[in-house]
């Protein structure tokens, strides 16, 4: 069993452990390589099928291909797609020049919050790894937060030798994320074995690609010319700029993510 196999064992586990241990779960894509990546791991632990609805929270600011791809992909694999807009944000007027993190809250935290109470949903599973940003590294693979989706991460439950706490207070609420422990690298190198099927966007043209996926006002791309996926994985060995240098809400404040998941931010 190589590097790539223990990895994709233990993301199975924890998925078929999530579905027994767990009520109604949805499973967020970002429409990403990680949430596709984890979309493809729940496919193999149930056998071809993904028995998690996926679940799409539409800030309306999406990149177009990016909503092509979403549906596209949610036909071929016959998904159970939730898409979901925080309307009323949306409709006075909420957007990027309100602030960035105002606007994340608003159209991401809450509207995340909005699908968990309209579907009763009492878990959801995200494709978020160790390795990209400081506040996920404080996560663990069974996180627990209150029944308001607020984050305690002062407060967690060792996961010493994967011995994971599946036991939490009726009407907490549960996130599962069973690719916590890959990084980068792993997620491309498992892209390139299983050739699993990705937005463009990713790849360069006339010079740039995008590293990281969001809404396409606070998203930057980078300079690079990978047209593939082992010339990415080439590039990601030298490289030293961070995967969401070219996330603005990042930029604008030091602990924006931190302050965002506290809240309840995917």
């Amino acid at each position: 069993m190589d590097h790539l196999d223990r990895l994709e064992a233990q993301s199975i586990y924890i998925l078929r452990e999530a579905y027994k241990k767990f009520g109604k779960l949805g499973m967020l894509w970002s429409i990403g390589k990680d949430s596709t990546v984890m979309l493809w791991l729940a496919k193999k632990a149930f056998f071809g099928h993904c028995p998690f609805p996926l679940i799409h929270v539409d800030t309306t600011y999406k990149i177009p291909e990016m909503i092509t791809f979403r549906d596209r992909v949610a036909k071929e694999y016959n998904l159970e797609l939730i898409v979901h807009k925080n309307e009323e944000a949306l409709h006075e007027g909420m957007g990027p020049q309100k602030g960035r993190l105002v606007c994340c809250k608003a159209l991401k935290t809450d509207g995340l919050q909005q699908v968990v109470t309209k579907y009763e949903f009492e878990g959801l599973i995200l494709g978020i790894r160790r390795d990209e940003e400081g506040s996920r590294s404080k996560e663990r693979v069974f996180s627990e937060r209150n029944k308001d989706s607020e984050w305690d991460y002062t407060n967690q439950p060792p996961e010493l030798w994967d011995q994971f706490k599946t036991d939490f207070p009726k009407g907490n609420h549960i996130r599962v994320h069973p690719i916590l422990h890959w990084n980068e690298i792993d997620i491309w190198s498992y892209i390139a074995r299983e050739n699993i099927p990705l937005v463009d966007l990713y790849f360069a043209k006339n010079g740039k690609r995008y590293r990281s996926l969001g809404c396409a006002p606070c998203t930057g791309q980078i300079d690079s010319n990978a047209t593939t996926v082992a010339e990415i994985i080439e590039e990601l060995k030298t490289t030293k700029v961070s995967e969401r240098a070219g996330r603005a809400q990042d930029q604008e404040d030091s602990y924006a993510m931190q302050k965002l998941r506290k809240d309840g931010y995917m």
